[in-house]
C-alpha cells in the first residue's frame, strides 16, 4: 500500500471510530493523560527557553538552583488550570475558537497565579521578564499542540480533494457567516467533489484577509479575471439573501466562462441553523425575478379558509393545482377539484388525499362548456367559494381555433358564474391574465370577455363577484421556463420570439397566494398583482444557459424567431381606464373597469352563434364590437369556413331502447 493510501486508510479509521464512539471512549480513558503529559513537557520546555532567551549571556547559579522547582510549581499550576476549564479533554478534529479562548484563559490564569508565587519564592532570583516570555511561548505551544492535528488533517484532505478526479475548483461569493460555516462544512467534507480556492465579498474590510485558511480574493466585480485565473468551474453563492439584482449581475460577469452555480436557500438566512453543503441548490430563474419575495399572513388565510366548502375548477392545472394544494392546508370543511383531465386530476386527488387525510376532497370529471353539469355538481356540493382556474391560455393555439377559446373561457366561465350564483356561493374568483388588457390575441380577449360576464352576472347577484389579473408564471404548464429547460438539455437552440420581448414573472406559490387574498379578501371587483418589473425574455434565456455552467451563443445558440400571431412586445396589467382608482394592498392593486355595454347579453348571443358555428371571421369581427381595444394580429379573409353536410344516421333499435 502506498504512503498515501495508508494516511487515507487512516483518516477514515479514525472518522469511522468517531462516528461509532470508540475513539471518544478511548481517548476517555487514556487520552487525557498523554494530553497532559504532552503538556507538561511543554510548559518545563517553554520555561527553559524563556530563562535561555532572558539570559543570553548566561544563567546566575541562584537561578539556576531555583529553576527545577519554579518549573514543577509552574507545571502544576497550569496543569490545574487546563483540568480546571476542561481542556485535558480535547477533539482534535471539532475543536474551534471557542477553545482556543478558553486555552488562552487557561494560560493567562496560570500565569497570573505562578506570578504571585515568583513574588513570594522567587522574587530575587527569577525575573518577571522570563515569566512574560514563558507566557508567550507557552500559549504559543499549547496551541500548536491543539490545533496542528486538525489544520495537517484539512491541509491533508484539501491537497486529496484537488488532486482527485473530478475535482471542481470552486469560489463562494459572500465571506460572511454564511460563507464561514459552508466553507467549514466542505473543508471538513472528505467526499465533497468542490476544491475551494477562495472566497470573494464587496466588503472592502475583507479583502485580503482569509478565512478558515482560504483568501478573500477580491471583490464580486473581480469573478470573470479570479475565474480565468485559477480554472475556477464551480461558484458557490454563501448569501441566503442575495438581491435578484446582484444574482442577474453575478450571471452577466459570468456568462462568458462555462461555469457552474449553487446557492444556499433563502430559508436558511438565520444562522442559528448549521449551514451544510447538502442545503446547496441549483441557481433556478426564481433567484432572477426583479422583486422582493413575499412574506404571507398565514393566519389570515387560515381564518378565511378553514371550515369552508371550496370548489376549483381547471384544479388539475398549473395554477388550479397550486390552489388546491394551499387551500388544503388550512382545513376547509369540504374541496372539490373539476377538471377535464381525469389523469392529473387522478394523480393530484391521491396526493392530496395521502398528504391531508383529515379534508374531504372529491375529484369531479367535467367540461365547464356543460351548463346543466355545472348545475348539478353545484347542487351536489353547494360551494361557498369558487376558484375558476380553468381556461385555453396558449395564446398561438388559439389564434388558430377562436372559436375553442370563446367557448371555454367565455361560455365556460359564464356557467361556473351562474353555477355560484344559483347555488347561493358567497364569492367567485376568476383567474385573469395581464393579455386581457389591450388584447391582440383571441386569448387575451376571450379572458377580457370572462372578466365582463362574472361582472355582469355580478349587477343581479348576491355572490361577490372578484377577477384576479396577474402575468405569467415561472414553471406553469406552456410558459417559457420549462420550454427553454427542455431546448438547453437537447443543446439547443434556444428560441426567442424577439430580443425586445418582456413580461411579467411570478412564482406560483406566490402568485396564488395572492390570488387566495385576494379573491377572498372582498377588495374589490378586479384585483390586480404587482408583479414587479417586467423581465426581458432574452435575457432570462441568456440566463438559463448560464446557470447550467454553459455560454450563450457559444455552447448553446439563441435565436429569434419573430412575434407569433397574437403576441405582444411587452404585457401591460392595467389599462388608462383602470388607472384611474387604485388602491395597494400586500401587492395587491384594486382597480375599477368600464362597465359592460348595455347591449352586452345580445353582443354575447351573437359571439356564441359564431363560436359553434366555427365561424372564425365572424368570431373575430364579434370581439372586435365587444371589445373596441382588441386588435387582431390578422383577420381572416371574407369567405367563412364552410362545414360539409352529414346526411343523418338512423338510430339502431338497441340505441333506440336505451334512449327511451
Amino acid at each position: 500500500m502506498k504512503h498515501g493510501q495508508k494516511v487515507d486508510a487512516l483518516v477514515m479509521d479514525v472518522e469511522s471510530q468517531e462516528a461509532s464512539g470508540e475513539a471518544p471512549r478511548r481517548a476517555h480513558r487514556f487520552g487525557w493523560l498523554r494530553m497532559l503529559g504532552v503538556d507538561a513537557v511543554l510548559i518545563a520546555c517553554s520555561l527553559r527557553f524563556a530563562t535561555v532567551l532572558h539570559f543570553a549571556d548566561g544563567m546566575p547559579a541562584a537561578c539556576r538552583q531555583a529553576l527545577p522547582l519554579a518549573m514543577a510549581l509552574l507545571v502544576a499550576v497550569r496543569l490545574v488550570t487546563l483540568v480546571w476549564l476542561g481542556l485535558h479533554r480535547w477533539s482534535f478534529h471539532r475543536s474551534g475558537i471557542h477553545e482556543a479562548v478558553r486555552l488562552e484563559l487557561a494560560s493567562l490564569a496560570a500565569t497570573i497565579v505562578f506570578e504571585l508565587l515568583r513574588t513570594i519564592f522567587f522574587a530575587e532570583v527569577l525575573p518577571g521578564q522570563v515569566v512574560a516570555l514563558e507566557f508567550f511561548v507557552t500559549t504559543t505551544l499549547l496551541g500548536f499542540h491543539r490545533f496542528a492535528p486538525r489544520m495537517a488533517r484539512q491541509w491533508y484532505l484539501d491537497q486529496q480533494r484537488a488532486r482527485a478526479q473530478g475535482s471542481q475548483r470552486t469560489l463562494i461569493v459572500g465571506a460572511g457567516s454564511a460563507g464561514d460555516l459552508l466553507l467549514r462544512d466542505l473543508l471538513r467534507d472528505r467526499t465533497s467533489p468542490w476544491h475551494v480556492i477562495g472566497l470573494v465579498d464587496d466588503d472592502p474590510g475583507k479583502q485580503g484577509t482569509f478565512l478558515n485558511g482560504k483568501p478573500v480574493l477580491g471583490v464580486l466585480d473581480a469573478l470573470p479575471e479570479l475565474m480565468r485565473k485559477h480554472r475556477v468551474t464551480q461558484v458557490l453563492i454563501a448569501i441566503p439573501r442575495l438581491s435578484p439584482e446582484r444574482t442577474r449581475h453575478l450571471l452577466s460577469l459570468c456568462r462568458h466562462q462555462s461555469v457552474s452555480f449553487k446557492i444556499i436557500p433563502a430559508s436558511f438566512a438565520y444562522l442559528d441553523q448549521k449551514i451544510t453543503a447538502a442545503m446547496l441548490h441549483d441557481l433556478s430563474p426564481e433567484h432572477l425575478l426583479p422583486r422582493d419575495a413575499i412574506a404571507f399572513d398565514h393566519e389570515e388565510v387560515h381564518r378565511l379558509v378553514t371550515g369552508r366548502r371550496i370548489l376549483v375548477t381547471g384544479g388539475a392545472g398549473s395554477i388550479g393545482s397550486e390552489i388546491v394544494r394551499q387551500v388544503a392546508g388550512h382545513s376547509p370543511a369540504s374541496l372539490v377539484v373539476v377538471d377535464i383531465n381525469e389523469n392529473e386530476l387522478y394523480l393530484l386527488v391521491r396526493q392530496l388525499q395521502s398528504r391531508y387525510p383529515n379534508v374531504p376532497v372529491h375529484s369531479v370529471v367535467a367540461d365547464i362548456r356543460d351548463l346543466d353539469r355545472m348545475m348539478r355538481i353545484g347542487v351536489e356540493f353547494a360551494p361557498q367559494y369558487v376558484f375558476h382556474a380553468a381556461a385555453h391560455k396558449h395564446v398561438p393555439l388559439m389564434e388558430d381555433s377562436p372559436e375553442e377559446a370563446i367557448k371555454n373561457n367565455v361560455f365556460g366561465t359564464q356557467n361556473v358564474a351562474r353555477m355560484a350564483d344559483a347555488c347561493g356561493a358567497e364569492r367567485f374568483i376568476l383567474i385573469s391574465t395581464d393579455k386581457a388588457v389591450k388584447p391582440s390575441s383571441v386569448m387575451g380577449a376571450s379572458k377580457r370577455l370572462a372578466e365582463m360576464v362574472i361582472r355582469d352576472i355580478a349587477t343581479t347577484s348576491r355572490t361577490t363577484f372578484c377577477a384576479v389579473r396577474f402575468g405569467n408564471v415561472l414553471g406553469s404548464a406552456g410558459s417559457v421556463v420549462p420550454l427553454f429547460k427542455q431546448q438547453i438539455q437537447a443543446g439547443g437552440p434556444v428560441t426567442v420570439t424577439h430580443p425586445d420581448c418582456t413580461r411579467y414573472f411570478m412564482i406560483i406559490p406566490e402568485a396564488v397566494g395572492l390570488v387566495v387574498l385576494a379573491g377572498l379578501g372582498g377588495y374589490g371587483e378586479l384585483c390586480i398583482l404587482d408583479m414587479g418589473e417586467p423581465v426581458r425574455i432574452a435575457e432570462l434565456a441568456a440566463n438559463m444557459i448560464t446557470m447550467t455552467g454553459l455560454v450563450p451563443d457559444k455552447d448553446i445558440p439563441i435565436v429569434y424567431t419573430g412575434l407569433r400571431p397574437g403576441e405582444k412586445l411587452e404585457e401591460v396589467l392595467m389599462s388608462e381606464e383602470e388607472e384611474l382608482t387604485q388602491q395597494v394592498r400586500n401587492r395587491i392593486k384594486v382597480a375599477r373597469s368600464p362597465a359592460p355595454p348595455a347591449d352586452f347579453q345580445l353582443q354575447l348571443k351573437r359571439l356564441d352563434r359564431a363560436a359553434r358555428a366555427g365561424d372564425v371571421h365572424d368570431v373575430k369581427r364579434a370581439l372586435q364590437d365587444l371589445l373596441p381595444a382588441y386588435t387582431p394580429s390578422k383577420m381572416p379573409g371574407p369567405v367563412a369556413k364552410v362545414l360539409p353536410a352529414f346526411p343523418a344516421v338512423k338510430a339502431s333499435t338497441a340505441e333506440q331502447n336505451v334512449s327511451a
